[in-house]
């Protein structure tokens, strides 16, 4: 470790952490050996404990820089990898003693162990293809369906107790799913090493390491290798906003509060019961900008999407009134994290300028998704969360309702083009209580899958990316449960196919059709032919490319009654094929349509000469692309 690696360190400007601190395999004056280096500045002794000294306290005693950098080190010949080892930290406080697993350790014993493992990196990937052409994948101007993934339930083995595939075993198939479905990229909960599996992997403690209960870091580099070879961008969760309180995890590490708030109403989430990250400490900010840098230069991850952004901008979030301290100015805007956060972006886009970074923002601050030399946070893109509950509020009032609901469908293109926009349907929408996607629509079986047929259609006309959780796209109708398989059992019956196999189709056709994904987050790729049809809970509007040579016009019916030789006003003359038709009897539909397309009349309807007169199906959606 270099005088330029400590003065970047306590900067808080070195964000390649992980190839100075941990362990690491090394040989010195021909013996091999490897070097451990942890940060505990408020430590009086550190001892590196381990398998391959009987864990004795004193066996091999670290030594302490004498920079001011609070850096311990120690080379201990004969390690190998797999190795097994803690930090023996006494700190100078208190008396408090603690084994600490390494906080950069790449790969961990699998919990409920909590050892730190010595390992290597070495891989050969093969995906230079993939990385060579990503910035066309994950451009702003590309089209982007995202699958949202959980790793340990997305398919299990029940001849073999029930248990998760591990990354190789899931590297195939997820890829060959993806792939058939027409998704873009998969987006993984948290791979990053949690003791608590029920956590989903939200309360991280390495951020270095993915998970070893599905295998080793190798084994998780051969799944992002194996989906890039498809086709099939990487996307991971990343939760820089709190931490979980386990002994041999980050919290008190050093008998001080290290990488946390030492107040606990700047410290502490009351939410999660979690420890919030100290982000005005340059040591820690170096930590978490290099954690991200890490899986995307290790282990080659195109996007990375950032959690809970919301509580991390704002001292009061979810605390009462003094229960938290206002910023040096009196507000409650938190502004270490919020140049934490500029910073993480600036970091990530200089070094990697094909890949995305995404916000889950859940509040109306201003320019998340907007460049930080203009005032914004940095972020490629947000969730839209406003979007996501007005929609599925909408789409859980019997359609007899809707029509007094039916600004929630047409209030979004308001701000629709303030950020760049994710319409996301994620995993927080089918547990706790809330139901499967499917069950939360109304009227019988036919109608709940037609309803949610709709509601899917609308989501990939309206503008932004897409994002949808596992398990959606075939309407399981059990809520989502981390300790089972996703219900792949329910692909034998009509209506769970008919609904895979109309996602399949939204995506084919989003990926065809550029009016439907280059211009996502400009008006110009925008306009309405009509919204004002509140009285029949019927929408129509256009989408354009950027040389607005492609149109395709959407028109969602959201009640069951059929709409016969509803007339609708088109900029083109000729004829208008029917892309889609959700009520086809392909998706479990009733078959009313336009019988694959009509011409236009010259009858002026909405500002256009030209007009459509459509059949607009029961609680159907249909997409039609102009000649």
């Amino acid at each position: 470790m270099t005088d330029h690696d400590i003065y970047l360190f306590k900067e808080g400007n070195h964000f390649r952490l992980y190839d100075t601190l941990g362990s690491h395999v090394d040989t010195r004056n021909g013996v091999t050996g490897a070097w451990f280096r942890v940060w505990a500045p408020n430590a009086e002794r550190v001892s590196v404990v381990g398998d391959f000294n009987g864990w004795k306290l004193n066996a091999h005693p670290m030594q302490l820089r004498p920079d001011g950098s609070g850096v311990w080190e120690l080379f201990v010949p004969g390690i190998k990898e797999g190795m097994i080892y803690k930090y023996h930290i006494d700190s100078r406080y208190l008396g408090y003693q603690v084994n600490k697993g390494d906080p950069f350790a790449v790969h961990w014993e699998c919990p409920p162990k909590t050892g730190s493992v010595v390992w290597s990196l070495d891989y050969k990937w093969n995906d230079a293809g993939w990385m060579t052409h990503r910035h066309k994948a994950n451009a702003l101007d590309a089209p982007m369906s995202i699958y949202e993934v959980h790793i340990g339930s997305w398919r299990r083995v029940p001849e073999e107790s029930n248990r998760s595939l591990t990354y190789r075993e899931l590297a195939p198939q997820l890829a060959a799913y993806a792939r058939e479905m027409g998704y873009t990229h998969v987006e993984f909960l948290p791979v990053m090493e949690h003791p608590f599996y029920g956590s989903w992997g939200y309360q991280t403690t390495g951020y270095f390491a993915p998970s070893s209960r599905y295998g080793t870091p190798q084994d998780f580099m051969f799944l992002v290798d194996v989906l890039h070879q498809n086709g099939i961008g990487v996307i991971l969760d990343w939760v820089p906003s709190h931490f979980p309180g386990d002994e041999h995890g980050l919290a008190y590490f050093d008998g001080t509060h290290l990488f946390e708030h030492a107040d606990p109403r700047e410290g502490y989430h009351p939410d999660w019961k979690s420890y919030i990250f100290n982000y005005g400490r340059n040591e820690v900010r170096a930590f978490l900008i290099s954690s991200a840098m890490y899986w995307l230069e290790k282990y080659h991850i195109d996007g990375i999407r950032v959690d809970a952004v919301a509580s991390m901008l704002y001292r009061n979030y979810s605390r009462k009134e003094g229960e938290w301290i206002p910023n040096v100015f009196g507000g409650k805007e938190n502004l270490e994290a919020i140049a934490f956060l500029k910073r993480f972006n600036e970091a990530v886009y200089g070094a990697f300028p094909d890949v995305q970074t995404f916000a889950e923002e859940s509040t109306d601050w201003p320019m998340v998704s907007r460049p930080v030399y203009v005032g914004g946070l940095g972020f490629g893109m947000k969730w839209s969360m406003g979007w996501m509950h007005d929609t599925l509020d909408y789409f859980t009032n019997d359609p007899v309702f809707r029509k007094y609901h039916h600004n929630q469908l047409t209030f979004s293109i308001w701000y629709a083009f303030s950020e760049n926009f994710v319409l996301s349907i994620s995993h927080d929408e089918v547990v706790h209580g809330k139901g499967a996607l499917a069950g939360k629509m109304p009227g019988d079986e036919w109608q709940k899958y037609a309803n949610l047929r709709s509601l899917l259609g609308y989501m990939y006309g309206h503008p932004g990316k897409k994002l949808l959780f596992m398990g959606c796209e075939f309407g399981q109708w059990r809520e989502w449960n981390h300790e089972e398989s996703l219900e792949w059992n329910v692909l034998d019956y009509p209506f769970h196919r008919g609904m895979q196999r109309w996602v399949r189709d939204l995506n084919m056709l989003l990926r065809s059709e550029p009016a439907l994904y280059e211009v996502d987050f400009s008006i110009e790729g925008f306009s309405w032919v009509d919204y004002r049809d509140w009285e029949n809970s019927i929408i129509v509007f256009l989408r354009k490319n950027k040389s607005a040579g492609r149109r395709v016009l959407v028109a969602c019916n959201l009640t069951p009654i059929v709409r016969y030789g509803y007339r609708v006003g088109v900029p083109v003359s000729g004829y208008w094929r029917e892309a889609l038709n959700s009520d086809s009897d392909a998706y479990g539909g009733a078959n009313v349509g336009n019988s694959g397309g009509l011409d236009t009349e010259p009858v002026p309807s909405h500002g256009h000469m030209q007009s459509l007169s459509l059949t607009l199906p029961p609680l159907g959606v249909v997409f039609l692309v102009a000649p």
